[in-house]
């Protein structure tokens, strides 16, 4: 425990010439009686209230003492502990492309996919994930870290225009959502180091080809696993047009061959999702992977903890209000 108004605890000293000061007023003030024997007196037994009869200054004392500690503002100390716990090294990329509105997934692609990611996410407590979206070019919007809130957090805040919009170039940048998720995983420690990419598309912009970032990935021993999301044949996309939103049906054009080829050069596996329960088929093969451990800094904040002086002072200035009010009130 520490104050955060430690220079209050100097008012202490003052209860050294207020104990002085009780002990020779009770000297100078304690009553006398002359008498020449006190024989009679031996068999007489002491009343319990000569017991109490300092109680009240024990309790003034007490209840000065615990308000000084108030004003000090004691705290629970910060606690930094350094634990190890059981999780492997996760970085899902997602493809944030535009056509990944289609809604042959409910309701559509993208919702589906991070509907189905943060399930996953909160099974995996103990996991380093961080998350890398691409659609033309590619970016982190959150490295590795084990404080899942914030993830899921930025993980929700994706939207499906965020290409229409101009916030990132419309595309599929496959090897470039590779690259960068390798990027963060690349100095890891961890044994198993996985790649979740989703996508609904095949690539075509980045400066790097997707079967070229895989065996970059193989360098790193990291594990990569691919995801086409899409139905069979055609899928509705909603358009805006003047006159409302209209649905056109598109093709539906995943490259499996190179989904599988990025699979199978990292040893990896590919999965064809056309349903939001296929899409958790990714998710219960990777929750077979050997685990390792990691080392986690845990960090607890500084709290208030002059709630319980308080309440004691308070409780001291009521016993002694009651005792000198009752059983040793003095009568002039």
């Amino acid at each position: 425990m520490v104050f955060a108004n430690i220079e209050y605890l100097l008012l202490l000293l003052l209860l050294l010439p207020y104990i002085v000061w009780y002990v020779l007023k009770r000297k100078r003030t304690e009553p006398t009686l002359q008498v020449s024997t006190t024989r009679m007196y031996m068999q007489v037994s002491r009343s319990w209230k000569l017991y109490l009869l300092h109680v009240p200054f024990v309790l003034r004392v007490a209840a000065f003492v615990l308000l000084v500690l108030v004003l000090a503002r004691p705290q629970t100390t910060d606690n930094w502990q350094n634990t190890e716990l059981e999780g492997i090294d996760i970085m899902m990329a997602v493809d944030v492309s535009t056509s990944m509105l289609a809604e042959d997934l409910k309701p559509n692609r993208l919702e589906a996919a991070k509907q189905v990611a943060s399930e996953f996410i909160n099974g995996r407590p103990n996991d380093n994930i961080g998350l890398t979206i691409f659609a033309g070019e590619s970016f982190t919007q959150c490295p590795l870290t084990v404080d899942h809130g914030v993830l899921l957090n930025l993980f929700h805040s994706i939207k499906g225009d965020i290409a229409q919009r101009g916030l990132i170039e419309d595309g599929t940048a496959i090897g470039m959502g590779i690259a960068n998720a390798v990027s963060r995983l690349k100095d890891s420690k961890a044994k198993s180091k996985v790649i979740i990419l989703l996508t609904d598309g095949s690539n075509n912009r980045g400066d790097i080809s997707p079967l070229t970032a895989a065996e970059i990935a193989k360098q790193f021993g990291i594990r990569i696993y691919t995801i086409g999301v899409g139905t069979n044949g055609t899928a509705p996309y909603p358009m805006q047009t003047y006159a409302g939103v209209q649905y056109v049906n598109v093709p539906v054009e995943i490259d499996e061959q190179t989904l599988t080829q990025i699979a199978g050069t990292t040893n990896g596996n590919y999965f064809r999702a056309t349903s939001n329960t296929k899409l958790k088929e990714v998710y219960r093969e990777i929750d077979k992977l050997e685990k390792t451990k990691l080392s986690v800094k845990e960090f607890s904040k500084r709290e208030e903890a002059f709630t319980l002086f308080g309440l004691w002072a308070f409780v001291c200035v009521v016993l002694e209000v009651l005792l000198r009010a009752t059983v040793l009130k003095k009568i002039p």
